[in-house]
């Protein structure tokens, strides 16, 4: 199977209906023979699971809100009063009763019991991804392992505590990773007993460190129980899965190639959204990245950016004069994922077969942080869905995160463990210091910003370690939901340091510049290649919302003037107001 999506099931005469709501089930209209009788009917059918892993398009977007990212305008979730159930979406069912018709009917004793535990335990694997997703958004939901005929109470009842709903995708994750056969798949678009394990890994930490520090859901008792689990399913991807951090291409370009390969990186991507020229699947990453319509023109903020350690492993925060850099010379001498992640220093691109340099374009960023990282470097994928680099869904990077970050959680982590994980992670990106042993020493300007509660110097390496390997992967939302950190996206959208109005700025260091930031407009601009930005406070009477700091200088601002909120019913999303109506005893999250 070359691309895990969009796979339809035609089993001679074979169709399942499906359903957009747990109020509405026809029947399925398939014979069961025709597809529960072989091996190849159960492969068939099992193919319809991969719909719900998210497909590229949804990967590259995944982080549209994220605390370290400025966007053309702010979410309707973060504005006072714009969202509500009635905006809210995601509860469907389709997938779920799909997967529990095969499970329930998995049973023909012309296919031996070894082959169908096997799509037993896959059915399963995608059981657990899909309530996993549903507890992340709704917290408790109903727990269904059946199928349900139109006049069953149970599309009446009250959902089901979120600790049962768990335990059950706990006892999914166990079955699908002891009886998935499948050992290897070098296409990376199958779903292997090390991407179970992987996938075990990944849901066991968000619920250990959710339970953790969410407090108002008293279940901080068993959060060890969970992070125990996630460290022994990270340990068996570590030891028997056979991955490797990419080292191909140095310190320089090992990174990225991983995000703009047309075929997955074997060694290190787990699972992916594979691009095939062949079957037309592309995808839009050049398109949403490069546009100023078409995305969200979604810019990394100088806050995290501070974060990215100078490249001998000390906090660029600890550099003096940090804070007046201006951005051609703050890029430089840094862990070498920053110039694999944004725009800077000597990037490239390819134009009509002719190379350019390629500084940060303001009609696609904010802040001046101009995000490379999905983006194929020639500029005829820039015009639509073109892209043909796969998409990693899963990768050996965040097994390795999520080991360290379990066992720091636990009090467990060693300088052997810290050696293994983040110093291998950083080793990778040129980082000469700090790779054996654990720190010692807490960064202030981490804690501060971002984690005030944590004094533990090591944990809070690893969240950096985090948000830096994984920007951009989808993982950044949620991960502010675990730590209960979901009041950062209240941070400004901060961008780079501007030392004065009415002077051009070369931001590669080529001698050529390339943007001019002014409050009053020189009557004939004369600077060839320059973009004009006019930062002063209204424009044409309507405020504008791309200032300076300091009014003449300073860092950029973007959209201070649109007041984001959080509380904590943000924690969770709202049950939809339409499902709510055909099921009052759906009930409602806090707050909503």
């Amino acid at each position: 199977m070359k691309v895990y999506k969009g796979w339809l099931i035609l089993l001679g005469g074979l169709t399942l209906a499906g359903c957009n709501e747990l109020d509405q089930v026809p029947e399925a209209t398939a014979t069961k023979t025709a597809v529960f009788s072989s091996e190849r009917g159960l492969e068939l059918y099992a193919n319809s699971f991969y719909n719900i892993l998210p497909t590229a398009g949804d990967i590259i977007r995944s982080d549209e809100m994220a605390d370290y990212g400025a966007r053309t305008q702010v979410p309707d979730f973060l504005r006072e009063g714009a969202y509500s159930s009635r905006q809210s979406s995601g509860w469907t069912w389709t997938n779920l009763r799909n997967i529990n018709y095969f499970l329930e009917n998995n049973n023909n004793p012309a296919v031996s019991a070894d082959v169908r535990r096997h799509y037993t335990a896959l059915a399963r694997f995608f059981r657990a991804w899909f309530y996993f997703d549903k507890v992340k958004r709704f917290g408790d939901v109903p727990w269904i392992n059946r199928t349900l005929p139109v006049n069953d109470e149970a599309l009446y009842a009250a959902r089901d505590p979120r600790a049962v709903v768990m335990d059950s995708v706990l006892a999914d994750l166990n079955f699908a990773c002891a009886n998935i056969r499948t050992t290897s798949d070098n296409s990376r678009s199958l779903i292997t007993k090390a991407v179970a394990y992987g996938l075990k890994s990944r849901v066991c930490l968000f619920e250990g460190t959710f339970r953790k520090y969410n407090t108002s859901y008293q279940q901080a008792g068993t959060a060890n129980q969970w992070l125990t689990e996630a460290v022994s399913a990270s340990d068996w991807v570590m030891k028997n899965g056979g991955f490797s951090l990419n080292q191909s291409q140095g310190t320089d370009l090992s990174y990225r190639q991983l995000f703009i390969s047309k075929t997955p990186v074997t060694s290190e991507v787990m699972l992916s959204a594979v691009a095939d020229a062949n079957l037309s699947v592309f995808n839009d990453a050049n398109w949403w990245w490069t546009s100023a319509t078409y995305g969200a023109r979604l810019s990394l903020i100088r806050t995290f950016v501070n974060t990215y350690l100078n490249i001998d492993g000390t906090p660029f925060t600890s550099t003096a004069g940090y804070q007046t850099k201006p951005f051609v010379e703050e890029v430089k001498n840094r862990d070498k994922r920053l110039q694999q992640t944004i725009r800077m220093g000597n990037h490239q691109r390819t134009n009509a077969g002719a190379v350019e340099a390629a500084p940060p374009v303001f009609s696609y960023t904010y802040t001046g942080y101009q995000p490379i990282k999905w983006a194929l470097d020639d500029v005829y994928y820039d015009g639509g869905t073109r892209n043909d680099n796969s998409i990693s869904t899963m990768r050996y990077a965040e097994i390795l995160l999520n080991y360290a970050e379990a066992k720091a959680e636990l009090g467990t982590l060693t300088d052997a463990d810290w050696a293994n994980t983040v110093g291998a992670l950083r080793k990778r990106a040129g980082i000469t210091s700090g790779l054996t042993n654990r720190p010692t020493t807490v960064d202030t300007y981490l804690q501060t910003n971002y984690f005030p509660g944590i004094a533990d110097p090591s944990l809070l390496e690893i969240r950096r370690e985090r948000g830096i390997e994984l920007v951009f992967e989808g993982f950044r939302f949620y991960d502010l939901v675990r730590w209960h950190r979901g009041d950062l996206l209240m941070m400004p959208w901060n961008g780079f340091y501007v030392p004065a109005i009415d002077q051009p700025m070369d931001l590669n260091g080529d001698g050529k510049n390339d943007v001019y930031f002014y409050k009053d407009k020189p009557v004939t601009p004369s600077l060839a290649g320059v973009t004009y930005i006019n930062v002063a406070p209204t424009v044409n009477g309507v405020v504008n919302p791309q200032r300076l700091k300091n009014d003449t200088s300073g860092e950029l601002t973007w959209l201070t003037n649109v007041p984001r909120i959080w509380t904590d019913k943000n924690y969770l999303y709202p049950i939809p107001e339409t499902d709510r109506q055909a099921n009052p005893n759906l009930g409602q999250n806090p707050g909503w």
